[in-house]
């Protein structure tokens, strides 16, 4: 009877232990890659979705002041924030604080040569260079501008219908588009899987 509970209470083998490392082991290691290949996507898609958001608050800040508003994004510096022409003092004032891109994402469209179709012709490219309050172009900027009427502008105040702002990351590219008409869209393409545009 004492034999028989010993039996009963014995425990795991070594085989049986080193089985279950090494289900684990190769759980983890398929594991890893997938995760990292998941916070890439997440980094560069909620970059492009806070570039979205700043270009449509861009838009009702102009109308909401009666002046025009820009998205400045300083391409180097993985930067943008959102400014106000202020009348009175003729100078373009910070409405906000300057927002970072992701870990890893950057302004650009790597090897993509095709802007996403009815948005900049056939050549794709960043918004223009924004202004300085003398009219001097800053280096490694790119522009956004309304005015109050939410339409999309050029420094000379004439409506433009191809502006865009585009990230990116080793994964995808995304764009954030203007319209003539104010209407802006979220765009994604994968360089690696044939370079189509897909409207998010």
């Amino acid at each position: 009877m004492r034999q028989q509970r010993f039996r009963n209470s014995a425990g795991f083998t070594i085989l049986e232990m080193l089985f279950v490392v090494l289900i684990l082991g190769v759980l983890f290691a398929v594991s890893v890659p997938m995760t990292g290949n998941a916070l890439q996507d997440m980094r560069v898609t909620g970059s492009a979705q806070s570039i979205s958001n700043a270009v449509s608050v861009t838009k009702m800040r102009a109308a909401a002041n009666f002046t025009k508003s820009r998205l400045m994004a300083d391409l180097s510096g993985g930067t943008f924030t959102l400014q106000t022409w202020d009348k009175t003092a003729t100078s373009w004032v910070s409405d906000s604080g300057t927002t970072n891109l992701a870990t890893d994402v950057a302004f650009g469209f790597g090897s993509l040569d095709a802007p996403p179709p009815n948005t900049q012709g056939v050549t794709i490219f960043q918004a223009p260079a924004c202004l300085d309050d003398d009219g001097t172009a800053i280096g490694n900027s790119a522009c956004i501008i309304f005015n109050s009427r939410g339409v999309p502008i050029d420094d000379t105040g004439t409506p433009i219908a191809t502006d865009a702002l585009y990230v990116k990351n080793a994964t995808a590219v995304y764009g954030v588009t203007v319209s003539a008409t104010g209407l802006i869209r979220l765009w994604h393409a994968n360089p690696t899987a044939g370079a189509t545009w897909t409207q998010q």
